[in-house]
């Protein structure tokens, strides 16, 4: 299924969204909880930038598999875990909330030495340190949504050099050098 890709004004209840979110995982994960982060990811992480309003959470475990026994807790609380992305993303649990669209949120559970875990906190936290190029990003986006308006993945892809370069200057590299992830 294929939905329309809207980026919206910045919203102040994402930030409440997220931390009630936080909340339920928490408390899904039990004695877990102890030795996870959580983390708001993503563009509605970002004060101030236009996003699509779907929530980004990333969960960091000592190890990845420490999950596992929590998925059923985790269901409970309306987290659906996404096995049909297993093969394209071995590194993480992806889980959606709802099960069906439109999502509201999206969990990714990662360990936390993880390639993701520092790109995506690398990425979030250059975007909130320059407003400049906050403005770029979301200038982007909105572009991106009007050409790919209804293809996920090329909206996606399309991001990809750009998301690039601002990690190989968050880790001093010359620009290709690392992934985009």
């Amino acid at each position: 299924m294929t939905t329309h890709i809207d980026i919206c004004v910045y919203a102040p209840a994402w930030l409440q969204r997220f931390l009630t979110e936080r909340q339920q995982i928490l408390s899904a994960l039990g004695p877990l909880a102890d030795a996870c982060i959580i983390e708001h990811i993503g563009s509605t992480a970002v004060p101030g930038l236009a996003a699509k309003p779907i929530i980004d959470i990333m969960l960091g475990l000592p190890v990845l598999t420490d999950i596992t026994p929590y998925i059923p807790t985790l269901q409970t609380v309306g987290f659906h875990l996404q096995s049909q992305m297993a093969t394209a993303m071995p590194e993480r649990h992806y889980f959606a909330k709802p099960a069906a669209h439109p999502r509201e949120v999206h969990l990714h559970a990662v360990a936390l030495d993880s390639d993701f875990w520092r790109d995506k906190l690398a990425f979030r936290d250059a975007l909130r340190a320059d407003s400049h190029l906050a403005e770029r990003y979301a200038d982007l986006k909105r572009k991106l949504a009007q050409n790919h308006g209804d293809d996920r993945a090329a909206y996606t892809d399309a991001k990809s050099a750009f998301i690039a370069s601002v990690l190989a200057t968050a880790f001093g590299k010359p620009h290709g050098k690392r992934a985009a992830r």
